[in-house]
């Protein structure tokens, strides 16, 4: 454990940002299994979900917790999934 206040806090602050982090991975991964399962599915609104998913795949970009190779390749995937089930 730390002994120095400033290294405290920095342990406390981690603590915080990762639960955050955790938070939006987890929403995230929801999001794309809704537009996956949706798109074997064939529902009706299929193209909406997937288009949440980009958006919120986008935003996880903005926020540092995907690399932007990453939310390419997830994009791209979705994308062709759609296209093919059309």
């Amino acid at each position: 454990m730390p002994n120095i206040k400033s290294a405290k806090k920095r342990v406390k602050v981690t603590q915080a940002k990762t639960l955050q982090n955790k938070i939006v991975k987890s929403a995230l991964k929801t999001v794309i299994k809704s537009a996956e399962i949706a798109l074997e599915q064939n529902t009706e609104n299929k193209a909406e979900l997937v288009n949440t998913a980009i958006k919120k795949i986008d935003m996880a970009v903005t926020k540092g917790i995907l690399h932007k190779n990453c939310a390419a390749r997830k994009k791209s995937s979705l994308a062709r999934k759609l296209n093919a089930s059309a």
